[in-house]
């Protein structure tokens, strides 16, 4: 019985050896399969350490990186040395390990200026802001915002508009780094715009006093939009009101002025503010 339980044993372990090489011989053949079936891999260049608006791209912060053929981004570099023809600067933030492009380093001997950042066909203005029209300086290169403007006409008949939506902040005074993470209160904001936006803009600023809404991060959305005025803050005031408009004449100085008296009582105040007699 000792005889037979070893020979079973023996046979055992000879038979679980030839599975395991089988199986070991077939996993070979599986990744050699995928190795051929997938596509060439080419290298590129990728930063070595976290790169920032404005510094200059050496060969110290770059290395290179094996990349899928079919699956390269458009505007990498593939060699080090494409990059060694001149200096170059940088004009967007790029991590560690992510693809350095044509589209965020400048040209050979190109400075990093705002106008390496623009988009095709488009321009940058500045606006003038305050602490309080510029987001108390939560506004930062790279956000969208909505530019509005108030001004103030006749019969202290103040009027809101919105002039432009969800447009490119490209810089606060002389800060174009979109990885700022402090707010700051700044006196002017650039943003970049059409040509006729641009004209608009400019338009706006003469007649009135320009604000902005810092947009949602990822909200691209332009709806319809209207004209807010005065009348509108007292409806929001008494929206269950009834209003009234009362005419005040001033003979000494030839003028009226006009404005609109919200009224609960019904008839018996409406009565009164007209100059009739009122009972209640």
């Amino acid at each position: 019985m000792i005889g037979f339980a070893v020979l079973f044993g023996l046979l055992a372990v000879f038979l679980a050896q030839i599975w395991l090489n089988n199986q070991a011989d077939e996993r070979l053949k599986s990744i050699d399969a995928q190795r051929k079936a997938a596509p060439p891999a080419r290298t590129i260049v990728v930063a070595g350490k976290p790169l920032r608006f404005g510094d200059e791209l050496s060969t110290s912060a770059m290395h290179e990186m094996p990349w899928p053929d079919d699956a390269l981004p458009a505007g990498a570099f593939g060699k080090i040395a494409d990059l060694a023809n001149g200096k170059r600067i940088v004009l967007m933030p790029i991590d560690t390990n992510e693809a350095i492009l044509a589209s965020k380093i400048t040209g050979p001997g190109q400075r990093a200026t705002l106008s390496a950042m623009l988009d095709p066909g488009m321009k940058a203005i500045t606006i003038r802001v305050n602490d309080v029209e510029g987001v108390a300086g939560f506004i930062l290169p790279g956000d969208r915002v909505d530019v509005l403007l108030t001004r103030t006409g006749e019969k202290n008949n103040a009027t809101n508009d919105v002039v432009l939506q969800n447009v490119r902040v490209l810089g606060i005074d002389q800060l174009a780094d979109q990885r700022a993470e402090k707010p700051a209160v700044v006196k002017a904001v650039t943003i970049e715009v059409d040509p006729t936006e641009g004209q608009r803009v400019a338009l706006a600023a003469t007649v009135g006093t320009l604000s902005l809404l810092l947009r949602k991060a990822g909200d691209v959305t332009e709806g319809e939009t209207r004209r807010v005025t005065t009348r509108d803050l007292m409806t929001a005031a008494a929206p269950d009101s009834h209003f009234v408009t009362v005419s005040v004449v001033r003979p000494s100085r030839g003028d009226h002025v006009e404005f609109n008296v919200p009224v609960e009582g019904g008839a018996g105040h409406s009565a009164a503010l007209s100059g009739q007699p009122a009972h209640n």
